[in-house]
């Protein structure tokens, strides 16, 4: 299940369960999709890959087992901030920028 981070490490943008601007690398690293786009350049500083829109999870349980839907499996209120600096950002950014996804 994903851990629905409630904000942009990069600029701390809150990014509630529903936003539809959400993006995630596949360890979950959470960004708003202007940071993507205009800082990140599509590279996740973290591990390098790319990232896609961040699912919505459903707000109530459609069915009585599994009991799912944030009523029973909310979302984390825990904040989480990048760890690296504005150089190493644009540095990794500048190396993979270039190459896809699927190449990295």
């Amino acid at each position: 299940m994903l851990e629905l981070r409630p904000n942009c490490e990069w600029c701390d943008k809150d990014l509630p369960p529903d936003a539809t601007d959400a993006r995630i690398c596949s360890y979950e690293c959470t960004y708003c999709a202007n940071c993507v786009e205009m800082i990140l350049h599509n590279v996740c500083p973290t591990c390098g890959g790319g990232f896609a829109p961040r699912p919505i999870r459903p707000a109530k349980a459609y069915h009585q087992t599994p009991q799912l839907g944030l009523g029973n499996q909310p979302a984390s209120t825990k904040r989480v901030t990048s760890r690296w600096s504005d150089e190493e950002v644009a540095a990794m950014a500048a190396w993979l920028r270039a190459v896809s996804p699927t190449d990295r």
